[in-house]
């Protein structure tokens, strides 16, 4: 019993003097650019090319097979991911900022 004690107090040790071993989450750097995606809902496509410039890619519109469904716009920025709808942003997204990076990938 006191062996199997030595050994679990030498294995709490162990850990507590490797150095830690920390993810780049998506989520940590969501919450510090939550303040771009406050500012720009709502700004229309123009101005959003007047603040962050051309888009690098401008994916092709997804939705509107029922009235009610609104066409849905997507730029695609070397952070972000602007989504629109009636020409007017309703969502911005943080894109992945490696592969490493834990959390949802972009969908294009």
């Amino acid at each position: 019993m006191n062996r199997s004690l030595l050994i679990s107090a030498a294995a709490v040790l162990l850990s507590a003097l490797l150095p830690a071993h920390a993810d780049t989450l998506l989520v940590d750097r969501a919450k510090m650019d939550a303040s771009v995606e406050h500012s720009m809902r709502g700004m229309s496509t123009a101005a959003v090319e007047k603040r962050l410039g051309a888009p690098t890619q401008k994916l092709e519109p997804r939705g509107g097979q029922k009235p009610k469904w609104p066409v849905i716009q997507r730029w695609v920025y070397p952070q972000y991911t602007v989504y629109f709808a009636h020409g007017h942003v309703v969502d911005v997204v943080l894109n992945r900022a490696s592969p490493e990076e834990i959390g949802p990938a972009p969908t294009h």
